[in-house]
């Protein structure tokens, strides 16, 4: 327990006497019942085994805003990273504003957000180690950063930034309610650091004193329904209609006067220019996800398509599984799909800890994923090993895992999906993620198959033909049906005038030159592949033509894949000029800003280094420093 200061003012000690028994949404306040074995259990902060007298320790706590007062001078902020030992690029709490009107009639908004400790919380659910706990005591969502491997998942999810991804460290962390002072009475470090009186804290739904509003929402505060977060707030002051961010995202808040609440529109602050983006389009941070997720989806729709083609008899499965050309093709499906596993691992930031990934099974979707293109991997593999020997009891043991790469490639395809179905990302909450990826699975798995057997049944015309149109059928399903999801995808992000619009605005802005090129190749693709169906050309032209529309699909997928993860704009809190801004981010890194740690930026890397760097230091360094590296390197750090 930490001791209480003598000279503890007033105010830092929290004030709640009398509390309501429910929240807004219907959830009890009281956490347990009186009998329940979760109560008098002590939290074991830093070692102690005491237990903390707040008469009301199991009830759900929760911050209080009041915008009006909120003048952003981040000393929250500071207090939060003073207590928590945070390095520069990292905060629990942080300080953005939306802003309206102009000189004279200016007007801005200031936002102190940090964990919302929500009744619905989705980080929780997401995460697949396991990390998150909603305790009883206090209703904390707490994070242990010792189980996190560093995914990032739970970021993607949550609406506010309240978890931390530190890509130096590896890992997540994130506000704890400073559960140690609850524990004796006293209110989180942030709120007893506040100077305007702006932030409270106390048992959920209580206004505080002098307070007179109660409010789920202010303008740039995400949907509560997502998550139904423990932050409640006020703000009497009115504002104008319309309120923009200080940031980069082309996001402003409109006022619907119908229900007197802010909803987010397009905010064309970048202009309708067209442009290529490629550095930023092809080299982002998902780099890993778009080749994982693209090898996985081919390799499972070609060994679908032979495994499932063989026991319904198709005569081109069964001629190219026959052939020559079938070990090549499962070995090659056997190093795309090691190379986008070992891709995705290495994109952790503790890798030597993958097998934390399963942990969390009953809840998170993403474990299940991991689960489930473990399977399929193990599957494969096996098929693919006992495939190499003509010995019946192997035959048999092939057929085995066979089946078991089937039901878990599917399952992980399913999961997949899943875990892009994101409340707080609206671009990827269509079902277009599903048509694209179901998609790549059918036209990315024929094109494979096709790209190493046609060459083998080159000997038989009628071979070739009739391999070309199975597998070109299969093709031209596969894109056509990604083709139908991005028009339908377009038409109601606009509909939706929210994030999912910002996204489609970037698309056919920022990215616009790059996302008329993949819309070109994919009707290109889907053309070629139904003229090679519907017309002999002869074996030459019809070979000839599958490789051109390999390259143009696989031009086409990559474009595309990388879109997807490079447009998803959040439902996140506003930033200000410096902080919390993506542009200011990437223009910190461009410039050379991001070497200065006040700047609050880390360089992009994520735990890599040079080779001849990491040579030169070796080389200046000491037997026992050198060991020093060497250890950073084994655990994923970075070596300065």
């Amino acid at each position: 327990m930490i001791k209480v200061r003598s000279d503890e003012p007033e105010y830092s000690f929290l004030w709640d006497k009398e509390t309501k028994k429910e929240t807004r949404y219907g959830a009890k306040i009281e956490l347990t019942n009186l009998d329940s074995d979760l109560r008098d259990k002590s939290l074991n902060i830093n070692g102690d085994d005491g237990i903390g007298e707040n008469p009301n320790r199991y009830k759900q706590h929760g911050f209080f805003l009041n915008a009006d007062n909120c003048i952003g001078c981040h000393a929250c902020e500071a207090a939060c990273s003073e207590k928590n030992d945070n390095p520069a690029h990292i905060a629990f709490r942080s300080v953005g504003f939306v802003e309206g009107g102009s000189y004279p009639d200016y007007q801005r908004l200031n936002i102190s957000m940090a964990c919302n400790h929500c009744e619905d919380p989705v980080c929780l659910k997401g995460c697949p180690t396991g990390a998150y706990t909603k305790y009883a005591e206090y209703g904390a969502v707490l994070q242990d950063p010792d189980i996190c491997f560093g995914c990032g998942y739970c970021t993607w999810v949550c609406p506010y930034n309240a978890p931390q991804l530190d890509p130096v460290k590896g890992e997540v962390s994130k506000c704890n309610m400073c559960v140690d002072r609850l524990e004796v009475n006293l209110k989180p470090a942030c709120v007893t650091a506040c100077l305007g009186n702006a932030l409270d804290f106390g048992v959920i739904e209580n206004t505080p004193e002098n307070r007179v509003e109660n409010k789920v929402s202010i303008p740039g505060f995400p949907d509560p329904e997502i998550t139904h977060p423990n932050i409640r707030f006020q703000q009497t002051r009115s504002t104008h209609r319309e309120m923009t961010r200080t940031d980069t995202t082309p996001i402003k808040y409109h006022r619907d006067d119908s229900v007197g609440i802010f909803t987010p529109v397009v905010d064309e602050k970048m202009g309708k220019d067209r442009h290529w983006n490629w550095k930023k389009l092809l080299g982002s941070h998902e780099s890993a996800h778009v080749m994982f997720t693209l090898g996985t989806q081919s390799v499972l729709g070609a060994f679908l398509l032979l495994v499932l083609g063989g026991l319904l008899d198709i005569p081109t499965i069964l001629a190219i599984t026959t052939s020559s050309a079938f070990i090549p093709l499962l070995g090659v499906m056997f190093v795309i799909q090691a190379f986008g596993l070992f891709k995705l691992n290495m994109h952790l930031g503790k890798p030597h800890r993958f097998y934390r990934g399963f942990n969390n099974l009953r809840h998170s979707n993403l474990s299940r994923e991991i689960a489930g293109v473990s399977g399929f991997f193990a599957g494969f593999s096996g098929y693919l090993f006992f495939s190499l020997f003509d010995i019946p009891l192997f035959n048999t043991l092939a057929n085995g895992f066979a089946g078991l790469g089937v039901i878990s490639g599917f399952l992980g395809l399913y999961f997949m999906i899943k875990i892009y179905r994101i409340k707080a990302r609206p671009f990827w909450d269509h079902w277009q993620s599903g048509s694209a990826f179901y998609g790549n699975t059918i036209n990315l798995g024929a094109m494979i198959v096709g790209a190493m057997a046609l060459p083998f049944l080159a000997d038989s015309a009628a071979e070739i033909r009739q391999a070309v149109v199975t597998l070109g059928s299969l093709m031209f399903a596969g894109l056509l049906l990604e083709i139908v999801g991005h028009i339908f995808h377009g038409r109601d992000m606009n509909k939706q005038a929210g994030e999912g619009a910002a996204s489609f605005y970037e698309q056919s802005t920022t990215y616009g030159k790059s996302w008329i090129t993949r819309n070109v190749l994919l009707g290109t693709s889907l053309v070629l592949a139904g003229l090679l169906v519907s017309f002999d050309f002869g074996t030459t032209i019809a070979l000839t033509g599958w490789y051109v529309l390999t390259l143009l699909v696989i031009a086409a997928v990559a474009i595309s894949r990388s879109l997807f993860f490079v447009l998803v704009i959040p439902t996140t809190m506003p930033g200000a000029f410096f902080w919390k801004n993506k542009g200011f981010v990437e223009h910190a890194r461009e410039t050379g800003l991001a070497d200065m740690e006040q700047m609050g930026v880390v360089r992009e890397g994520h735990h890599a280094f040079k080779v001849g760097e990491l040579v030169d230091t070796i080389k200046s360094t000491s037997p026992k420093q050198m060991f020093g590296h060497i250890k950073d390197i084994l655990v994923w750090k970075s070596v300065d």
